[in-house]
């Protein structure tokens, strides 16, 4: 497990040079991705675990252009504005695991800004009782899921292995 880092503003800490480099090179990195970009009001607490992040209509997903650190000023463009964008920040705080940037900007000391790589997302739904069939065909077997109620039907094809794999766990804990 990696842990965040933390790079601070006229820190003398050793490490801070180092981690704000590997920050740089992290920004530096997302020219031409697309982000999650939100912006938080930090509670009194001064916790970000005490923050909610869940998705909110002014939260921002675009193609970050041409980001780059100058002196401690990060810098980037968007395709929606002409001009540069830039924000002096007085604390960074990258979190490797879960790709996400933490920006406390130097001129809102009450706010953060988190710029997440985002992550495949997988779509879910729910089959209550469905209408099982399965059978083997060639060298796969196949699996259908019926659910009348939501007019869904799944097919899965599996190799051997697979299937295999899913009758081992399907009889587990019996």
């Amino acid at each position: 497990m990696l842990t965040p880092l933390l790079w601070q503003s006229a820190n003398p800490h050793p490490d801070n040079l180092e981690n704000f480099q590997i920050i740089s090179q992290w920004w530096q990195d997302l020219n031409l991705k697309e982000v999650f970009w939100q912006q938080r009001l930090i509670p009194d607490t001064g916790s970000l675990e005490d923050i909610n992040w869940e998705r909110q209509g002014f939260d921002e997903k675009f193609s970050i252009q041409m980001p780059q650190i100058r002196g401690i000023t990060l810098y980037w463009h968007k395709s929606t504005f002409a001009d540069e964008r830039s924000m002096t920040p007085k604390q960074l705080i990258l979190d490797r695991e879960q790709e996400q940037l933490y920006i406390y900007p130097q001129s809102q000391p009450s706010l953060v800004i988190r710029v997440t790589k985002p992550h495949l997302v997988y779509q879910k739904f729910e089959l209550k009782n469905p209408l099982l069939v399965g059978k083997k065909a060639e060298s796969e077997y196949i699996l259908l899921f019926r659910d009348k109620e939501q007019q869904i039907e799944v097919k899965i094809n599996l190799s051997p292995e697979n299937y295999r794999q899913f009758l081992e766990t399907m009889t587990e804990d019996q």
